[in-house]
């Protein structure tokens, strides 16, 4: 007699490969964070239904206070009042706020942060996903680009690749440009300076960029006011340095600092210490501080 024919429906399912102890300490610690985040909905959620009740209460116990029939009338008809009133002043700020932004939209530069790029980055690392379907008004920054970025368009979005690169995905912004049909664009930099150091400029970096020459209207000041001192090297000819505001001498954002992290810096033969300035662009969860880096390399 032959060996009976396997079950599909019976037969038990491939166990899943284990997980690392990083994996697992990882895990454990996003499940704690969102039962944390959890009992505190909860808190939040009853609390605000004992500050609905009591004020329930003590506008019963004010109605009763009332001398006469008159007099309970005038004051719920004045609460009814209130309420219209504070419904139309939101009513008001809402509309000027929608104003506000439809005036930015129409007038304001658009930039944006590419961040899909989850399955590149450990969870920490994941802030949002960035989808647009405008394709014709969207460029990449990206230093792989051939066409360099002479100035700004209010009618195109620009688009920083949110991806802490640590120089592992050299050309990734380039080839999901392109796989997406997106324009692409380089910063200016080599008309102005050579970087001495690690070329990858970070996220705050480039934002800061383009906002100093949306100010001024000029890329060299815009680079010698954000690139560190120590990152730009020689110039390129005979180039008049502007007025320099850029940290000197400052730590390596490129390879992110923890918060309060001090480093040694050189002023007039002394040394002192000064603490490196926070990423403020991408926030990570109980205080972990990884500067998310560009993918624009220059």
């Amino acid at each position: 007699m032959g060996e009976p024919e396997p079950n599909d429906q019976t037969a038990p399912a491939e166990a899943a490969p284990p997980l690392s102890k990083s994996a697992r300490k990882r895990l454990l610690k996003q499940q704690r964070l969102e039962e944390r985040k959890a009992q505190r909905k909860a808190a939040e959620k009853e609390r605000r239904r004992r500050d609905l009740e009591r004020r329930r209460r003590e506008w019963e116990e004010k109605l009763a206070g009332a001398a006469t029939e008159e007099e309970r009338a005038r004051m719920v008809e004045s609460r009814k009042e209130t309420r219209r009133e504070r419904m139309e002043k939101r009513s008001e700020e809402r509309a000027m706020r929608i104003e506000r932004l439809r005036g930015a939209a129409e007038v304001g530069q658009k930039l944006v942060i590419d961040l899909d790029f989850a399955d590149l980055m450990a969870s920490k690392e994941i802030h949002s996903l960035v989808q647009q379907d405008r394709k014709e008004d969207l460029v990449y920054l990206t230093a792989d680009a051939e066409t360099v970025l002479d100035d700004l368009d209010l009618k195109k979005m620009y688009i920083i690749g949110g991806l802490v690169d640590r120089n592992r995905w050299k050309g990734i912004t380039m080839k999901k440009a392109n796989d997406q049909g997106i324009q692409s664009a380089k910063l200016p930099i080599a008309n102005y300076l050579k970087m001495s150091s690690s070329q990858v400029l970070t996220v705050n970096q480039v934002f800061e960029i383009l906002l100093k020459f949306w100010e001024t209207r000029d890329w060299k000041t815009a680079f010698f006011q954000v690139i560190p001192q120590r990152k730009r090297g020689e110039l390129e000819g005979e180039i008049e340095a502007p007025e320099d505001n850029a940290p000197e001498d400052a730590a390596d954002v490129v390879s992110g600092s923890e918060d309060g992290a001090e480093t040694d810096l050189e002023d007039g033969g002394e040394r002192k210490k000064q603490r490196t300035r926070e990423a403020e662009t991408v926030e990570v969860e109980e205080g972990d501080s990884d500067i998310a880096e560009a993918a624009i390399t220059h």
